[in-house]
């Protein structure tokens, strides 16, 4: 009896550890910037400056992603649907809506947490 509960409890072990492997690679940490410019995205789509949307230089179009402002814990889900940023450091673009819920518009660029909540897209990590 006593080996079936090491057993179990050596089980739980291994998937907590997993867990945190697989949230760690599905997150990536660094600097968001917004914009409202372009009539069109990479994806296709016509720019709407007012929707949740974003731009990624790796996940694919369609990706839902988590995007929490690291400086006043404020969160919005944007979908991917657009190619960048092309600045060093920064990890995404996102909408000007989208900024307006982070509360960043007046600062243009703020540190963030991305995290995929929707979709095949992998991250590296924080």
């Amino acid at each position: 009896m006593q080996a079936f509960g090491l057993a179990a409890i050596a089980i739980g072990a291994v998937v907590c550890l997993h867990g945190n492997q697989a949230e760690a690679s599905a997150s990536q940490c660094g600097k968001a910037s917004w914009y409202k410019m372009g009539h069109k995205t990479a994806s296709g789509e016509r720019m709407n400056a007012k929707a949740l949307a974003g731009a990624h230089r790796t996940l694919p179009f369609g990706t839902k992603v988590r995007v929490e402002n690291l400086g006043n814990g404020r969160s919005v889900v944007v979908r991917i649907n657009d190619r960048g940023p092309f600045v060093r450091g920064r990890v995404i673009d996102v909408t000007q809506g989208a900024a307006e819920r982070l509360g960043m518009i007046r600062s243009g660029v703020a540190r963030v947490k991305v995290t995929v909540v929707g979709g095949k897209g992998k991250l590296g990590g924080c």
